[in-house]
């Protein structure tokens, strides 16, 4: 399966990406949103980083827009209780 061109629209900024599937897509923007937020180690930029991360991601194909609600947690609750700045994924309908 070849690699389709996306647009990543997060309400503040459209990002255009490649990838196969419109979750896979989302999946790989938060995750670098999150590693970012993981890696910096000043407190007054991760909170101002981890104020600014997006709580909707619209992923726009050529023929389908797939909009995710993302609920962001700084220490999980959940699945991987312990590691830090978590989100979920749920499809909007």
């Amino acid at each position: 399966m070849a690699k389709r061109a996306f647009t990543i629209d997060t309400g503040t900024e459209k990002i255009p990406v490649e990838g196969h599937a419109h979750l896979n897509v989302a999946v790989k923007y938060l995750m670098k949103r999150r590693r970012s937020l993981i890696f910096t180690k000043d407190p007054a930029k991760v909170e101002k980083l981890f104020s600014e991360v997006p709580s909707t991601v619209s992923v726009i194909g050529a023929n389908v827009t797939k909009t995710y609600k993302v609920t962001w947690e700084r220490v999980s609750t959940g699945e991987f209780a312990g590691a830090r700045f978590t989100f979920t994924l749920e499809e909007a309908k």
